[in-house]
């Protein structure tokens, strides 16, 4: 009994250590877009960009995961290029929401908006 028991518990623990880990956000697409936006710039137009994060939005609401700093902002700078300005108002409006810290950078983007 003892040389099954000894095996087992070793398997186990190895398998309990592969299990990916839980972060904090659901960072989705966003991280790769941000990057490829930089190092590939026009490689995705606006319109696929807000497809992937209004995408990633859902799956957010669906899993009940919080969004990431700056996931907002991005959203509505998206929103803003391809001409839903109501829309950009409101992913504004929610990261300074979630993120009471961009509020100063978020106001100006709104007064912006709002001329």
């Amino acid at each position: 009994m003892k040389k099954i028991v000894i095996p087992l518990l070793l398997a186990l623990s190895a398998l309990t250590g592969c299990s990916s880990p839980h972060t904090m956000y659901h960072w989705g697409n966003y991280e790769e877009q941000i990057y490829s936006n930089y190092s590939e710039p026009g490689k995705l137009t606006p319109e696929q960009q807000l497809t992937d994060l209004e995408n990633d939005a859902q799956l957010m609401q669906t899993n009940k995961s919080a969004a990431p700093p700056g996931f907002h902002a991005q959203l509505g700078y998206l929103y803003f290029q391809t001409g839903k300005t109501d829309h950009a108002l409101q992913a504004f409006e929610t990261e300074k929401k979630l993120y009471p810290e961009s509020s100063v950078y978020m106001n100006r983007l709104i007064a912006r908006l709002s001329h």
